[in-house]
């Protein structure tokens, strides 16, 4: 038996010091909503490949300004559908590559469990000393919390409560500490807060604003990199889809 074992030992190691040596690295651009996803995507993606995915997290504006200057980034996992599909014009990206891989939802949030009750009521007319949302010039929820208050009429009227987050995790991390009673934030980054704290939210419905369609992208630099191109593929898969949703995100129909 002991032969056999150490027979067995001997065969398997050539395996894995192949495994070892075909492991590559990558850097992947990701919108800072999608950045806890991600990493836990990177670790499944790591277990099943070998391969290690670098994320560096931002507001989908920033990130796409960063590309278009030269940043050493790999992929790109948006929070829109426009920025990959502008990259792929700009011949900075792989068109064969860009997809939809996940549909983000917003919701009407507080850290005081007993603040939000009625979220419509509120959002429609409630006393609301400031509330925080991602910057809409720079990011995609953002955009869509200016499109809820604009349907509802009072973009206008809420100006000087608003508390404008470079990105939705700042936004989000505004209303956590408190420095806002409320936020038009992610669900998924509620859902990550909500974890270790209770809060109190209202989702706001689909209607409301347009769809949220994060779309990710293999980018120029990382045509040859086997590792950037494996997790491309890898996100369409029916374990990525299947973390994705467990992190707070719908499926793109």
């Amino acid at each position: 038996m002991r032969f056999l074992a150490r027979l067995f030992a001997c065969l398997l190691l050539p395996v894995l010091a192949s495994t070892q040596a075909l492991a590559q690295d990558a850097r992947a651009a990701v919108a800072s909503n999608f950045l806890q996803a991600a990493q836990a995507l990177g670790e499944d993606f790591r277990a099943r490949t070998g391969h290690r995915i670098a994320f560096s997290a931002a507001s989908t504006g920033k990130l796409h300004a960063q590309i278009r200057a030269g940043a050493p980034f790999d992929l790109l996992l948006a929070a829109d559908a426009q920025t990959p599909r502008r990259l792929v014009d700009e011949g900075l990206a792989e068109k064969d590559t860009l997809h939809d891989y996940a549909l983000g939802r917003l919701v009407l949030w507080s850290r005081d469990p007993s603040r939000v009750r009625d979220g419509e009521a509120l959002l429609r007319e409630g006393e609301i000393p400031r509330l925080s949302i991602a910057n809409p010039a720079l990011a995609p929820y953002g955009m869509a919390a200016r499109e809820v208050l604009q349907r509802l009429g009072r973009w206008d009227a809420l100006q000087p409560s608003l508390v404008l987050g470079e990105n939705v995790g700042q936004a989000m991390q505004f209303v956590a500490s408190g420095a806002a009673p409320l936020g038009l934030v992610p669900r998924s980054l509620v859902q990550e807060f909500e974890r270790t704290s209770p809060g109190s939210g209202w989702e706001i419905p689909a209607d409301w604003h347009a769809p949220i369609v994060q779309s990710a992208v293999l980018l120029a630099r990382g045509r040859d990199n086997p590792a950037a191109r494996a997790f491309s593929d890898y996100l369409r898969s029916a374990p990525a889809q299947a973390i994705v949703l467990q992190h707070g995100y719908d499926r793109v129909d």
